[in-house]
């Protein structure tokens, strides 16, 4: 990170804060570097074995957010972003290339056991159980996206209501595929509502 990207970048306490949900963006298109930069960090998400099941498909053609928006039933946010990410999580894309999530630093008879090991786990599942497995490690994901978003001075709002069918035919995805959401991201054209959440005594026990 150069110092320019250091003095604009807020801490990690400050992304959480600064946080809101923004339905209205500025028309100003967000540069690819910047995008690339905010998904270099979000590649570092926690995920069991290693196994990454998230892909992030980035939509930012207008023609294409315009039927994202009838998808997802007219929110309007969808066009007003200059860029959308659907979040989704491919369980099959994974099994069928386990040698890649294997760390290359291990030797070779180890990285074969590894990847049949997973294979052997994973098949004795069923593709729906697989896919929710894929899909609450994406989850985690989704949350480091929003906060890189922050981080980088853009805002977001995730988004769950929208009909997975017609998403899944735009961006020409197969029926395994589960989605964590879509996420609008820009700048702020406006401030969103200020934070409500419930007290740590009703949320927080300690043992």
């Amino acid at each position: 990170m150069t110092k320019n990207e250091k003095e604009r970048t807020i801490s990690v306490q400050q992304a959480i804060e600064a946080r809101h949900s923004i339905r209205k963006y500025k028309q100003e298109p967000i540069d690819k570097q910047e995008l690339i930069k905010i998904f270099e960090q979000v590649r570092l998400s926690p995920s069991a074995w290693n196994l990454q099941p998230w892909r992030f498909h980035v939509v930012t053609q207008t023609g294409l957010k315009a039927k994202l928006e009838e998808a997802a039933y007219g929110q309007k946010q969808v066009t007003s972003a200059p860029a959308v990410v659907v979040v989704a999580s491919d369980m099959e894309d994974v099994l069928a290339n386990l040698e890649e999530t294997v760390h290359p630093g291990l030797p070779a008879e180890r990285k074969e056991e590894e990847v049949a090991n997973l294979a052997g786990f994973f098949n004795g599942m069923s593709v729906e159980d697989r896919a929710q497995w894929g899909l609450t490690q994406t989850n985690i994901a989704f949350g480091f996206l929003m906060l890189a978003v922050q981080g980088y001075g853009y805002s977001s709002v995730p988004m769950l209501g929208f009909d997975q069918d017609k998403v899944r035919e735009l961006l020409n995805l197969p029926e395994h595929v589960k989605f964590a959401g879509i996420l609008p991201i820009g700048k702020a054209d406006g401030e969103g509502h200020p934070h409500h959440r419930l007290q740590l005594d009703r949320i927080v026990s300690f043992h």
